[in-house]
């Protein structure tokens, strides 16, 4: 008797009790965490993931076939001694943007895509090109390397023991302009320790509806 007043009882409340909409369901980045707050162009900016439950992916980011060449599957680990990152991991690498200097994260992508997708914030624009021989002047290179990464010159050869950590990205696993530029770096010597790669790229950011920003 006990039994079937508390399933009447537990019936009756849950026939009560107002139906909880997707709507209203939160949309945390981790179950303890809403938002990461980063710097971008000296202004605080806050990341956090779309709150809509029915928002939908950019059509730029929702085909599935794109011709390859040159849009080819790009493999899991770049390089020996390159790290491959998620994106709790380079929300990390941004926390440390304006406290470690040592830190910079890069958006690789050339043509309208910045735009377009807008940018991680907290990120930099630095096409791909700007970093490759056979597009750029080699004597351009060199000033990024120096005074934008922390390279030193000694004579013909480099030293990168200050160097900064470089953290780089582009638009997805079928891009190959931020694997590029990882591949040139480490021609040149950079130490692979202090390149990462985000190999979902700003595809695997957007499906994810975490915020982004426009490109300056």
């Amino acid at each position: 008797m006990k039994t079937a007043i508390t399933a009447a009882c537990l019936a009756l409340f849950w026939a009560s009790a107002p139906p909880v909409l997707a709507s209203e369901k939160p949309v945390n980045i981790t179950q303890t965490v809403k938002a990461v707050e980063v710097l971008h162009q000296g202004k605080k900016i806050k990341i956090e993931r779309n709150p809509d439950t029915e928002n939908m992916l950019d059509p730029d980011f929702s085909l599935t076939s794109r011709p390859c060449p040159p849009y080819c599957i790009q493999p899991m680990h770049l390089a020996p001694g390159v790290e491959t990152l998620g994106e709790l991991e380079i929300l990390e690498y941004l926390k440390k943007l304006g406290k470690d200097g040592n830190v910079m994260v890069i958006d690789s992508r050339d043509g309208d895509w910045p735009l377009r997708s807008g940018i991680i914030p907290g990120a930099v624009q630095l096409p791909w090109q700007e970093l490759h021989p056979g597009h750029t002047d080699v004597e351009k290179i060199v000033e990024t390397l120096i005074f934008r990464f922390g390279a030193a010159r000694q004579g013909s050869l480099w030293n990168f023991e200050n160097a900064k950590t470089l953290v780089l990205y582009c638009n997805g696993p079928w891009c190959g302009q931020s694997p590029t530029n990882i591949k040139q770096l480490l021609a040149l010597g950079y130490p692979a320790h202090k390149l990462k790669w985000y190999r979902g790229g700003i595809q695997d950011w957007k499906m994810l509806g975490l915020s982004t920003v426009a490109p300056m």
